[in-house]
């Protein structure tokens, strides 16, 4: 079927105001070229399902000072993969003395956003300090470090302004878990693997390893690890670094070889050993001690 006429077709539009103005049918409307979101609201039926579309249908239709925030404002702010997806709910914030019956498929919040909110135009989010400033507050601990090591590591938010944002939160529900977690967050780790195990290690007594590590010898650049003793010239990687097709299995070994040329261990821990968290401990505990 056709596409006709002013209808958006990279966006999403009331249906209510397409049959006003005469743009479609109903029968069009109930057609496969377009797709219903939610009540009243449609998009093209080409455009990708994403967690982005969603939330510009809930945008289309939510009281003028809503918000979107927490999850769905870190999808928004993200270059390097969304925070959330198509079957997540769309999050939205409204000052209080707002009520809305969003309805099936959003998460409503209440809370002044007054100072911490962007527009792209057509959409308003939360800014990218106070975005993680609500996520950190809320969730069990260690996912909330998980998820700010994310979101720095992927430039939606910077870690000293999160930091100077908690410091300055008035007592309030999850502001001493916010301020513990801007502590132990350190945005430096590639995969939420990475900071499990930080935070594992970390929890063991360990002596703490220096993340994101360049290994040189004789000055010259040997590799990047994620976790290293330097002093020890242990490198620990957690082995979601090491997958990939055929040429990426042969660098990884040249890589591995120079390592071991440079007079270094590595010890890789895997997603089967982050289950068994106990091993993981005594693997590194035993290797410190060679």
């Amino acid at each position: 079927m056709s596409h006709p006429g002013p209808l958006p077709i990279d966006t999403v539009f009331r249906g209510s105001e397409a049959l006003a103005a005469g743009l479609l049918t109903r029968a069009q409307l109930r057609g496969s070229a377009w797709r219903r979101l939610r009540h009243d609201v449609y998009a093209d039926s080409r455009l990708p399902v994403v967690h982005e579309l969603h939330a510009r249908a809930v945008a289309l239709v939510a009281p003028p000072a809503a918000v979107l925030g927490g999850l769905t404002a870190a999808t928004l702010w993200s270059t390097r993969g969304p925070f959330a997806g198509p079957d997540d709910p769309v999050e939205v914030v409204l000052p209080p003395g707002v009520r809305w019956n969003a309805g099936a498929g959003v998460v409503v919040r209440t809370s002044d956003t007054t100072g911490a909110a962007v527009t792209d135009g057509t959409l308003r989010w939360t800014d990218r300090t106070r975005t993680a400033v609500d996520l950190v507050r809320r969730g069990a601990e260690d996912d909330a470090v998980v998820l700010l090591d994310q979101l720095v590591h992927r430039r939606v938010a910077f870690l000293d302004d999160v930091r100077a944002a908690v410091a300055a939160l008035p007592r309030c529900r999850g502001s001493r878990q916010a301020r513990t977690v801007a502590a132990r967050a350190d945005g430096l780790a590639e995969s939420p693997q990475e900071t499990r195990l930080r935070l594992l290690v970390d929890r063991a007594g360990l002596p703490a390893p220096v993340a994101q590590y360049e290994v040189r010898s004789d000055g010259r650049f040997v590799a990047r690890v994620d976790f290293a003793y330097p002093e020890q010239r242990l490198a620990i990687e957690y082995d979601g670094a090491w997958h990939g097709g055929p040429g990426e299995f042969t660098r990884d070994r040249d890589r591995l070889n120079r390592l071991l040329a440079a007079g270094w261990r590595v010890l890789f821990v895997t997603a089967s050993d982050m289950r068994r968290p106990e091993r993981v401990v005594t693997m590194i505990a035993d290797a410190l001690a060679v």
